[in-house]
């Protein structure tokens, strides 16, 4: 089961960028973290990390017929990415939106996200725990997806 991760802008900087909301776990490693929980799972990841919103949707459109599903944290693409909400309401599988912290207890402006209209579920502040819990959720989904 082929599963796609895809983080947006300024996702690199985690573990540096604002730790008192973020905290201080990198990028690096939580990837390392959804790789040895996809291996529990009987999963594969595909990894993207990009600050442009193009790239996400080509990632997307390229292995729209090879995933299962996808997890995404759009980043700063989260109130403004309409070709990234377009893109992911044509793809064939369930898409679960990941932040790691709480948006809705956040500045105003950024209490509302274009792309939860568009996937089937969020999964929201808890950190990097965040990701870990949307896969979990993801690979259930999926397989319950493959079933019918």
């Amino acid at each position: 089961m082929k599963i796609l991760v895809l983080h947006g802008p300024n996702l690199n900087l985690f573990g540096r960028r604002e730790p008192h909301i973020y905290g201080t776990t990198t990028l690096a490693e939580i990837n390392k973290k959804l790789q040895a929980l996809a291996k529990e799972l009987r999963a594969q990841l595909s990894v993207l990390q990009s600050n442009h919103e193009g790239d996400l949707v080509d990632f997307f459109h390229k292995n729209m017929d090879s995933a299962a599903g996808a997890l995404i944290n759009p980043g700063g693409l989260t109130q403004h990415g309409v070709s990234l909400h377009d893109c992911i309401k044509a793809m064939p599988f369930p898409v679960i939106e990941v932040h790691m912290s709480n948006i809705a207890a956040r500045e105003v402006w950024r209490h509302h996200s274009i792309i939860s209209s568009a996937v089937k579920g969020t999964v929201q502040g808890l950190g990097w725990r965040s990701y870990t819990a949307a896969l979990r959720a993801l690979v259930e989904l999926a397989g319950e997806k493959k079933k019918t």
